[in-house]
């Protein structure tokens, strides 16, 4: 659903600030499983656990990631010169802009799995700095309060160049989701050319 109504692109910046709520995103069937057993099971926090829009991604994989050691995003892919940090339902269009990427730049980019939309991975963004020049952000929420300015805010006073690919804060109603996608700068050839034009 499309419409007014029904939609849930603004829950990113009303959710995550809240203090000691955990707000996660799953990429796959197997990591909402695991993320809801766990959120069941753990009685130390509030979580809320984002749906992913589209189709869900069934990958098969075993998720045997700990979920109590809060705010521990994954490398997936390991890289270096570009690290992309795809949240929930855009981690797949983030493996892709990485596999397009890693062509371009002829060297391997990094793709990450935040799993958690409300914190930060300190330890792991210090250590991208050692490799890497750019960080991108991909995520199906309104870029205003979103995910992506948590790592913008973190790198501010860095030479990391961050770039942060969301929706523009405004009411959609019955909308073409193509068209939206493309106005917002969310499809892999415009994320893939910015980012070389950032590279230059």
């Amino acid at each position: 659903m499309n419409d007014v109504t029904h939609l849930g692109l603004y829950d990113i910046p009303m959710m995550a600030n809240i203090p000691n709520l955990v707000y996660m995103a799953p990429t796959t069937k197997e990591e909402y499983l695991a993320m809801l057993e766990w959120s069941i099971e753990q009685n130390e926090h509030p979580v809320a656990i984002r749906l992913p829009g589209g189709e869900m991604v069934s990958d098969g994989k075993e998720v045997t990631k700990d979920f109590s050691k809060l705010n521990k995003y994954e490398v997936t892919e390991k890289g270096s010169m570009v690290a992309v940090i795809a949240l929930g339902t855009f981690y797949q269009l983030g493996k892709e802009v990485v596999d397009d990427l890693s062509d371009k730049l002829g060297t391997k980019a990094t793709l990450i799995n935040p799993y958690y939309i409300t914190g930060i991975d300190s330890e792991l963004l210090e250590e991208l700095k050692k490799n890497h020049d750019v960080v991108i952000t991909i995520e199906d929420g309104i870029l205003d309060g979103g995910f992506g300015e948590k790592i913008s805010r973190f790198y501010g006073p860095t030479d990391m160049k961050v770039i942060n690919y969301g929706l523009k804060k405004e009411f959609l109603d019955r909308y073409d989701v193509n068209e939206v996608l493309r106005e917002n700068h969310l499809t892999k050839e415009e994320i893939v050319e910015d980012v070389m034009a950032l590279m230059k």
